[in-house]
């Protein structure tokens, strides 16, 4: 039996020092009994059982025509910058408010990085800013799905065909999310997913690529395994496999697969947990937040959001600061979030300067992320709600 792979919370528990932490791994149901058959198997290594079983997954509940498991969404990131065959001088358009994998996965391929501001209320790429920043070297729109709400896609994809440019989504924060009904992840010709431990599922560190033009399926599946023709090998297609193309390691144990899939396998428990979490800190802060000038996630009508996280906008940068101190001093954990990417050093050396995304910046001295984990008891909700109603802010 293989025990101890996450912690739990009893009482008195602390993580990092903090009786209630911003994050917690958690068990959903079967991942010990997994690893243990992956082990029984005797095939721990990439494309086992486990991985089949989440590849088959997605693409039955997405209804994408491929979707490939990789060690992180940074690499699923890397896989779909190879896909584009980006070179030195092609730009690609990202929003400055998001993680640096979004746009180093364009960069290491010479991409050249061209930053572009917020939207006020979903914190998505400001798709009123977009057409302007397209030239004759765009090649691609990564977009960002910020806490699991959709971007405005139909307006995003529009642009994005008149100009012939791919749409990327980097969709880390928006697995089962919907955008109009229909998934996020499935509208652009390539998406990435992550399942690292702060996502809604997980096997600590993860990801996986969402191919949803058939023509890159054949290559990517090269790229994935070292620039060969080994899956085709494995499928029987061809009685020997050799180097064909760019690539690198990008296949997870199935191990970590194993873990994946149970929680897959526990999905609507999880997203039960989750919406509850969620809805618990709006009910609860919603006139707190409207009486002292605290915005609460906006999230549109026709978007569905699969509750990832929940987040604060505080009035000021000192009022955030004091609201992490106050909420430090009773042994919660509330952080912020990107720090915008146009400012930081290397964005700079891309031509980034301050006022290039004016929201970006004010937004990202400002939000606040509340701790948000599966397991999160409502008593130990509750202390966060009454932490942040009394603390003066």
């Amino acid at each position: 039996m293989v025990t101890g792979l996450a912690p739990r919370q009893s009482g008195s528990e602390t993580v990092a020092g903090y009786h209630i932490p911003f994050n917690r791994p958690c068990f959903a149901g079967n991942e010990q009994a997994y690893i243990a058959q992956a082990i029984a198997n005797g095939q721990i290594s990439g494309d086992g059982l486990f991985t089949k079983r989440c590849h088959a997954y997605l693409e039955r509940e997405l209804g994408v025509p491929k979707a490939l498991l990789t060690t992180s969404c940074t690499h699923a990131l890397e896989m779909a910058a190879l896909l584009l065959r980006l070179q030195p001088g092609d730009e690609v358009i990202i929003p400055s408010f998001t993680f640096v994998s979004t746009v180093n996965a364009f960069v290491l391929h010479g991409a050249r990085p061209v930053f572009a501001d917020i939207r006020p209320d979903t914190l998505n790429l400001d798709d009123d800013q977009l057409e302007s920043l397209l030239t004759e070297r765009t090649r691609a729109v990564v977009v960002v799905h910020y806490a699991g709400v959709g971007c405005e896609m139909d307006t995003i994809m529009k642009i994005a065909s008149r100009h012939g440019v791919a749409v990327i989504e980097d969709n880390a924060h928006g697995l089962f999310g919907k955008y109009r009904g229909k998934y996020l992840g499935t509208l652009g010709c390539l998406a990435t997913q992550s399942f690292h431990e702060t996502k809604n599922f997980t096997c600590g560190e993860g990801g996986a690529l969402l191919i949803n033009d058939q023509r890159y399926v054949e290559r990517a599946e090269i790229i994935r395994e070292k620039g060969t023709d080994r899956s085709r090998f494995f499928r029987g297609q061809v009685d020997k496999y050799s180097w064909k193309d760019l690539g690198s390691s990008y296949l997870p144990s199935d191990v970590l697969a194993a873990f994946l899939f149970a929680q897959l396998e526990a999905r609507e428990l999880i997203q039960a947990k989750r919406r509850r979490i969620w809805k618990y800190y709006y009910d609860r802060l919603a006139d707190w937040g409207q009486a002292r000038n605290v915005r609460l996630p906006i999230v549109p009508p026709d978007c569905e959001h699969p509750d990832h996280l929940f987040y604060l906008l505080l009035p000021s940068l000192e009022k955030r600061h004091a609201l992490i101190e106050q909420l430090r001093a009773r042994g919660i954990l509330g952080i912020f979030h990107y720090l915008p990417l146009h400012l930081s050093d290397m964005g700079q050396r891309f031509g980034g300067r301050p006022g290039d995304c004016p929201v970006t910046e004010d937004i990202s001295d400002r939000l606040l992320r509340l701790p948000f984990y599966n397991d999160l008891r409502e008593e130990d909700q509750e202390r966060v709600v009454d932490a942040i109603r009394s603390s003066g802010v």
